[in-house]
Order: C-alpha cells, then structure tokens, then sequence
C-alpha cells in the first residue's frame, strides 16, 4: 500500500544526486543569508527579514534573493 520509498531502498546514484541537490540548496541558502547579512539594508529592495524567510524556501529562494532582492545602486528599491 505505501509506495514510498525509503533511503535504504534508493541506488547509490540516487542518493547522491539526492546529497547533491542537498548541498547545493544549503550553499545558496547560506550564501545569501550571509550576503543579505552584510549587505546594508539601503541596498536590498525590500525588507531584510522578509528576504531573510524567502531565501529558506528551497532553490527558489536564494535565486531569486540574488536576482531580485538585491539593490544594483544605493538607495535602490522595489
């Protein structure tokens, strides 16, 4: 009845294309938790701590903090 698999059931290549994608999301994620840290709120478009709860949302978070959160010129915003 339960068609999940477990980790023990997965291949080798499935589980490390599953700790690929793992590290890969925790880098972007730390990448812009640390940029959006350091980087002075006049120059990211919006709230910090609303940038701070998008970045934890998977892939998608930390791309788009890079691609539209942060301020090209001081004093920037949305």
């Amino acid at each position: 009845m339960n068609d999940r698999k477990r980790w023990h059931d997965l291949s080798p290549r499935q589980r490390g294309r599953i700790r690929l994608a793992a590290s890969v999301q925790l880098l972007l994620a730390a990448a812009a938790w640390w940029d959006l840290a350091r980087r002075p709120a006049t120059r990211v478009r919006g709230p910090k701590w609303l940038w701070a709860l998008v970045i934890a949302v998977n892939f998608v978070g930390p791309v788009l903090y890079f691609a539209r959160g942060r301020a090209t010129t001081i004093g920037q915003s949305a």
